[in-house]
Formats: structure tokens, C-alpha cells, sequence
């Protein structure tokens, strides 16, 4: 039930990279046969790549090595690139720390930044992001949906007005690529951050879509690979393995997602029967396979040891998972108080959960939380 911070390399991903370990070693900058048929390997998985979210043109797709870094090549190249023109930035306030951390340094060089506050929900109004627009805003950032809480953001709405305004859009796809239909023609977006394990690919590689006829200033910088952008001996194994993933994803989306949603709906359902239990994030505008709650009176990082003590992996938006004393800045942005944001529980499901599982978390989830409250000082005692 934490697929959202790790999942499995399908089986036919897998079969597809194996070939590229030990035998076609090929570098594909390399003239000879073994080099041009890594050259044809690596395009086609380009190919597949653009496929999956609407790219016209494969050239757009440059590979990284993890969502992290296409967000950083994204922000750091776009901002670079465009400071003659301006040095103003627009995000949102549920960011992945890859985009947070990025714009605080980019603010310690002179740029500034505009963080858009989100509802209850974590949804952005994207007339907020319109007010926020001045004569130096080269850039907005907002990603397609969070993975913390599974709020999907009106990307189309907040494309058209940066595409109105002819301001750069960039859109952190990380959660949402492979799971939810991704367009980037019909979103107008001009930079997609793209994860391979996201979508049941390897670990270590990631992508990012850039419009064609867009420039962004590379930072990393050698012998010109991936089109002068990210240079780098590619990783033809993970980028097999990805352009493999995302075909699979463009087939079995659909299917995939209402399964998912039918199994999400149902921990929904019955989770909420328990007292001073709350949903987070949109209740219908959200990705099929979140399913994140809050309880009052406990801590998440309890729920979650008790829950793996049962055989089930699960996830918090609180102190244990972020690596600091501080609960989630996602839920703290949503308007909860920091009490309320460290009883969180995220479970979210994949390609190999089946109503069994549902069933056992269903099952399990209600006996954790009234232990828990048992011995909590804070949970009002009934009689």
C-alpha cells in the first residue's frame, strides 16, 4: 500500500532491459553496429515516451536520471535562460521538495517567487495564479497532481492562461504520468517532469518534455548527449526499460485506473466509518490510486509501524517521512494545524493489489487506530 514511494519494475519492463545488461553493450554515440543499434534502441524508447503524453515530436523527450533532476533542468534551465526577460516565478504551495528547494536557491540568486496558497482540498485556483502574473513572470510551475493527498490540479485552465500570457508552463507530472491521460498539446504545457518507477519502470531514470522551439540553459555539461541538454553516457538499460513502461502505461491506463479507483473508493468508504477520521485532498478530483486520511488524537508514524507489523507497507505525510521534526508542508498548506497533520495515513495502490489486499488493510486500519487511541492522553474517554 506504498506504491507511491516505491514500486515494482513490471515483469515485461524488466525482460525488455535484460538483453542491454551483458549482451547489446552498445554506446549509442558510438559509429560501429553495436553503437547504431543502441542509437535505434534509444529512439524508439523516446518515441514511446512521447507517445504516452501527446508529443508530437520525440525530439521533445530528454532523458535524466530521476524526476528530481528533470525538475531541476526544468526550473534551473528554464529560469537561466529567460532572466533577461524577467526573474519572476509562480508555484503553488504543495510542491515536491525537488521544485521547493530548486526556487529557494534560485531566490538566493536574485530571482523571486510567488508560492500560490491552495484550498482544503489542495486544489489551485488558477484565477490566483493569473493575479499573481507580473510584467517580470517568465515562468509557472504547477504539478499535475500530488502525491500526498491525490489532488488533480485544472492543468488545462492554468496552461491557457500561461499560454495566453506567453509565459513559460512547466508541470511536474511525476504522480500523474502513466496513471491519469497527460496531453501536452491539449494542456498547453512547454515542460513535463516525467518519472520512470512512477509508472513500473526502473529506479534511476527520468524525462523531460520540452516543447519544441523552447531553449533552456543545460547544467549539466560534457560531450553533448540527449541533444547538448543533459550530457552523460546514456543509461540505454533504464531508458529501455522506461520507453517499455510507458507503453505499457498508454495500453492498460484506462483499465488500470478503474480498477484502482473502484479498490480506492472502497478503503474511502470504509476507513471514514471510523470517528474523527477525515478524508484528504479532492474527493473526486483526485488519482486513482491515492487514498490519504488524517486521525485525530494519534500519530501517523505509529499507524504505519503497527501496520507494518501486520504485513502492511504504508506511508505518513509526517515527521518520519520527511526527515525533519516538521509535519507535512502539503497538509500544513491545506489549512491543517500541525497537530492534526501528523495523524495522516497515505495508502497508495498499484498494478498488483487486488481486493484482498483492500480487504486486509480495511480490516486492519481500524484495529491500529482505536489501540492507538486507547493509550492516547488525548482521545476523549467514553463513560
Amino acid at each position: 500500500m506504498d506504491y507511491g514511494s516505491a514500486s515494482p519494475v513490471d515483469a515485461r519492463v524488466l525482460e525488455s532491459m535484460l538483453p542491454y545488461f551483458d549482451k547489446d553493450i552498445g554506446n549509442p554515440s558510438s559509429l560501429h553496429s553495436a553503437g547504431r543499434k543502441a542509437r535505434r534502441e534509444l529512439e524508439a524508447a523516446r518515441a514511446k515516451v512521447a507517445n504516452l503524453i501527446g508529443a508530437p515530436n520525440p525530439k521533445s523527450v530528454i532523458f535524466t536520471s530521476c524526476a528530481t533532476e528533470s525538475n531541476n533542468l526544468a526550473l534551473r534551465g528554464a529560469a537561466m535562460r529567460y532572466k533577461d526577460k524577467g526573474n519572476h516565478i509562480i508555484t503553488s504551495s504543495v510542491e515536491h521538495m525537488s521544485v521547493m528547494n530548486t526556487l529557494k536557491d534560485l531566490q538566493r540568486s536574485g530571482f523571486e517567487a510567488t508560492y500560490v496558497p491552495v484550498d482544503k482540498d489542495g486544489l489551485v485556483d488558477a484565477e490566483r495564479i493569473k493575479n499573481a502574473i507580473t510584467d517580470k513572470t517568465i515562468l509557472i510551475s504547477i504539478m499535475y497532481a500530488n502525491g500526498e493527498v491525490g489532488t488533480v490540479q485544472p492543468i488545462k485552465e492554468i496552461g491557457g492562461i500561461a499560454s495566453d500570457k506567453k509565459i513559460l508552463f512547466h508541470v511536474d507530472g511525476t504522480a500523474a504520468v502513466g496513471k491519469v491521460p497527460v496531453n501536452v498539446e491539449d494542456e498547453h504545457i512547454d515542460l513535463l517532469t516525467l518519472s520512470s518507477n512512477d509508472m513500473y519502470g526502473p529506479k534511476g531514470v527520468g524525462a523531460l518534455y520540452i516543447k519544441q522551439g523552447i531553449r533552456i540553459m543545460p547544467f549539466l555539461l560534457g560531450g553533448g548527449q540527449e541533444f547538448g541538454l543533459r550530457s552523460g553516457s546514456e543509461n540505454i538499460p533504464g531508458i529501455i526499460g522506461m520507453g517499455k513502461a510507458a507503453e505499457l502505461a498508454q495500453k492498460e491506463m484506462i483499465d488500470d485506473g478503474a480498477r484502482l479507483i473502484w479498490m480506492r473508493d472502497r478503503l474511502i468508504e470504509n476507513i471514514l466509518k471510523l470517528e474523527y477520521t477525515y478524508l484528504t485532498g479532492h474527493r473526486t478530483k483526485r488519482l486513482p490510486s491515492v487514498a490519504s486520511f488524517r486521525f485525530s488524537f494519534i500519530e501517523g508514524e505509529s499507524i504505519i509501524l503497527q501496520l507494518n507489523d501486520m504485513g502492511i507497507t504504508a506511508s505518513t505525510g509526517s515527521a518520519c517521512s520527511s526527515k525533519t521534526l516538521e509535519p507535512s508542508h502539503v497538509l500544513i498548506a491545506m489549512g491543517l494545524r500541525h497537530e492534526e497533520a501528523h495523524g495522516s495515513l497515505l495508502l497508495t495502490l498499484g498494478r498488483y493489489n487486488n481486493d484482498e489486499d483492500v480487504g486486509q488493510v480495511i480490516e486492519a486500519v481500524p484495529k491500529v487506530v482505536t489501540r492507538l487511541r486507547a493509550l492516547s492522553p488525548l482521545y476523549p474517554k467514553k463513560g
